[in-house]
């Protein structure tokens, strides 16, 4: 198998190609400060990391700039905070503020020279307007929870987008599943019967910081530490 074999990349936005994990532990600081607790940056990440993705599994149709609300709320009651609503709205509106792992915008706008590009996001529109800009690239589709109503790993996503890439001409065979989470990407990518590069982007970290831990070890096609990574090994595959 060789990257040249696809015509379709599709990806996970958060954790692959938006540096969420930085993001994330930026927003929650002024939450962290009013507690008091000295939490390494991995401990806050595994506490956000859990309540994602119960609330996404409670609350398949709420959008997400919401839905981090609620996680934000939940994490300050579990830290022995009092919510405050304006600092949890907040947070819910600060995914446009993630900032883009520095080798995306360029790997992204080289691949896309080569291949249809593809969102398949646990974000809503709005949210992914902000990231959009950042990633300097324009792509061919963009499907997110809000649109299809469920967050992954729901097996409903990915069968929404392989729907309607299969209405736009393409079959699962020349699709290649892009993403860093083992759990809301390779997973029931496999159960799919996708293809899947993993972009291991915590390749010199422990754990599972910001994602769930998969309840099982998905296989994986092709293993890149980086964006910049596929594109070179896309040029040399040429």
């Amino acid at each position: 198998m060789q990257l040249t074999d696809f015509k379709v990349l599709t990806f996970d936005c958060y954790g692959t190609l938006i540096d969420w994990e930085s993001g994330i532990a930026e927003a929650l600081r002024p939450l962290l400060a009013r507690s008091g607790k000295m939490l390494s940056r991995d401990k806050v990440l595994e506490s956000f990391a859990r309540y994602e993705a119960a609330q996404q599994s409670e609350t398949p149709s709420m959008i997400y700039s919401e839905l981090l609300g609620v996680v934000h709320a939940r994490m300050a009651s579990e830290w022995g905070v009092e919510p405050s609503t304006e600092e949890s709205k907040n947070f819910g509106r600060s995914v446009s503020d993630w900032p883009v792992f520095s080798d995306s915008p360029a790997a992204l706008q080289y691949l896309k020279k080569h291949y249809k590009l593809v969102i398949l996001s646990n974000v809503d529109r709005e949210s992914f307007q902000g990231s959009n800009r950042r990633l300097q690239v324009e792509f061919d589709f963009i499907f997110t929870a809000q649109d299809i109503g469920s967050y992954k790993p729901n097996p409903r996503n990915f069968a929404y987008m392989i729907k309607k890439l299969g209405d736009a001409g393409y079959q699962k065979r020349e699709i290649l599943h892009t993403a860093e989470s083992l759990f809301h990407d390779h997973l029931p990518a496999n159960n799919a019967g996708l293809a899947s590069a993993w972009i291991y982007r915590r390749h010199a970290q422990e754990g599972y910081g910001a994602t769930h831990p998969p309840p099982a070890r998905p296989k994986y096609d092709f293993l890149f530490r980086s964006m910049e990574e596929m594109a070179k090994a896309h040029q040399e595959a040429s």
